[in-house]
């Protein structure tokens, strides 16, 4: 039986998933946005995790116990900056949602939950990264795993309205 794919309009820190993935910079240093919000409800053991797991060079991703988060694993992936489309950025992004659906494989991780990667303050177009986002997820979701369940985790309506017209469930009976 194929993973299911859902969206759903959710605070990814709360969910009681394998591994939840954040949002990282390549220092995997505390920062804003989702990264911030992981760290905060994680507490300070994970920025210790985070600094002997990285450096991570953008496209690829790390991971580390979730400490107090419902998650038992965080995966840092980092997502590129946008900079138009013209630097490659759509290959980064697909890189990192395959090296963090790589390292649950490899840990055989059952669930597993994503947020739109680079669509904060690295400025990557919504539209674009969730695109790319489930492409590369269904791309990757062809080989056989362990992973039964993946959660595109919105941090807004307009998040899940794209999810959603990309043909990704929505709990609920709200179908594309």
């Amino acid at each position: 039986m194929p993973p299911l794919l859902e969206a759903r309009l959710v605070d990814i820190t709360t969910l009681a998933v394998d591994a939840i993935v954040n949002a990282a910079n390549s220092d995997l240093a505390p920062g804003g946005g989702v990264c911030g919000a992981i760290h905060d409800a994680a507490g300070r053991d994970l920025a210790v995790a985070c600094r002997a797991a990285g450096p991570c060079p953008t496209g690829e991703a790390r991971i580390t116990p979730g400490f107090r988060l419902p998650a038992r694993f965080v995966i840092h992936a980092v997502g590129p900056i946008w900079y138009g489309g013209s630097k490659g950025e759509g290959q980064q992004l697909a890189s990192a949602y395959r090296s963090a659906l790589a390292l649950a494989k490899a840990r055989h991780l059952a669930s597993i939950a994503f947020p739109a990667i680079s669509t904060g303050i690295y400025g990557y177009p919504l539209e674009l990264a969730a695109g790319t986002a489930v492409s590369a997820v269904r791309q990757e979701l062809q080989e056989p795993g362990s992973l039964v369940q993946v959660i595109f985790a919105c941090f807004s309506p307009a998040a899940l309205a794209e999810y959603r017209r990309l043909g990704i469930a929505v709990p609920g009976g709200l179908q594309p």
